[in-house]
């Protein structure tokens, strides 16, 4: 056996650990950069040197080499023997515009929009406020309505942030025996139209502000779903459509305070027939001190738009202050699980 072989695997020291962690802003700035200068692109077309990059993106040839090779070490990109760097499997979803693309969520999760309340979450642990509203100086959604650039690429984030969990809540949920999925608070409609898709006796009501209504009529249009998706204007803090049997809120609740909860809630309620049921998607947070990617969010949802992910305990008790029964949570192969609620 050799020495190599026969050497102890040394523990990392919690020094080490703890400065690692503290390193992670620069793996998610070498993300944004990547992102900006379109790599991916370039790359997608062959190997290339960093002299041969540095052309097509404006960049320093000596500094950019250094900056791809440590991308390299991150496992973004490859070099070989004559310095020419390809595209990996992990970096594949940075390219624009094809199918699974995050190029746009690791812009929007690595700029300004959440950069800037981060680098002041102390303010949100002192104050139980938000520390987007801080820095930007309105709350998230209000600042998206009055930014459009910024609220599309939010739209877009959204979708590659959730997006793997569309498939996996119409595979674990039994939607079969559904009449009219309402989709509240839908967006442009991406959930809904997974849903229809794996459910065709169905149809839906996508029922969100007047500024997604194109974008949902793109989709619906491309998803095929013109004759089965309405969309629907307005407020779900004023009232929600009638009529429908299910009524579901895909990362809704989790984007307010209790009060608002509470007020959305009771509109749905208001709007539900006798037999109708409320699905609530959100990531529920388990018990115990193991890594769980709701716990993450929680401090995204302090420090941004001000809500909270919750237990299954605290979702009992919410839905009960609104007049609803919690029936089980359905775990889904994703981070996310379905909340089954009927009137009490």
């Amino acid at each position: 056996m050799s020495e190599q072989a026969s050497a102890p695997v040394r523990a990392v020291p919690p020094q080490a650990q703890l400065i690692e962690m503290a390193r992670g802003h620069q793996v998610s700035s070498m993300l944004r950069v990547a992102a900006q200068l379109k790599l991916a692109d370039y790359l997608s077309e062959g190997p290339r040197t960093a002299e041969e990059l540095a052309e097509s993106t404006a960049t320093h040839a000596p500094s950019l080499y250094r900056f791809l090779r440590t991308a390299a070490s991150l496992g973004l990109f490859t070099e070989d023997g004559s310095h020419r760097f390809s595209l990996t499997a992990l970096g594949e979803p940075l390219r624009s515009g094809v199918p699974g693309s995050v190029r746009t969520t690791v812009l929007s999760l690595t700029g300004d929009l959440f950069g800037r309340p981060f680098s002041n979450l102390l303010y949100s642990v002192q104050t139980g406020k938000t520390a987007f509203e801080k820095e930007h100086g309105a709350p998230l959604f209000d600042w998206l309505a009055s930014h459009p650039e910024e609220g599309a690429m939010f739209s877009d984030l959204m979708i590659g942030f959730h997006g793997p969990e569309t498939a996996a809540v119409a595979a674990a949920y039994d939607f079969s025996g559904c009449e009219t999925i309402a989709d509240i608070g839908g967006a442009t409609g991406h959930m809904l139209a997974t849903i229809l898709g794996s459910c065709p006796g169905a149809k839906g009501i996508l029922f969100d502000l007047p500024h997604n209504a194109d974008g949902a009529a793109t989709l619906i249009q491309a998803r095929g779903m013109a004759e089965r998706i309405r969309f629907e204007s307005g407020s779900f803090f004023e009232s929600v459509p009638s009529g429908a049997d299910v009524y579901m809120m895909s990362h809704i609740i989790h984007d307010w305070s209790e009060e608002q909860c509470l007020t959305i809630l009771r509109n749905c309620r208001a709007a539900m027939g006798p037999k109708s049921r409320l699905l609530i998607i959100e990531m529920v947070i388990p018990a115990g001190n193991a890594p769980h990617p709701g716990k993450a969010t929680d401090i995204v949802m302090l420090a941004v738009p001000g809500g909270q992910e919750r237990t299954e305990q605290e979702y009992c008790a919410l839905l009960g202050k609104a007049g609803f029964r919690l029936e089980r949570v359905v775990p889904t192969e994703s981070a996310a699980s379905v909340v089954e609620a009927f009137l009490a």
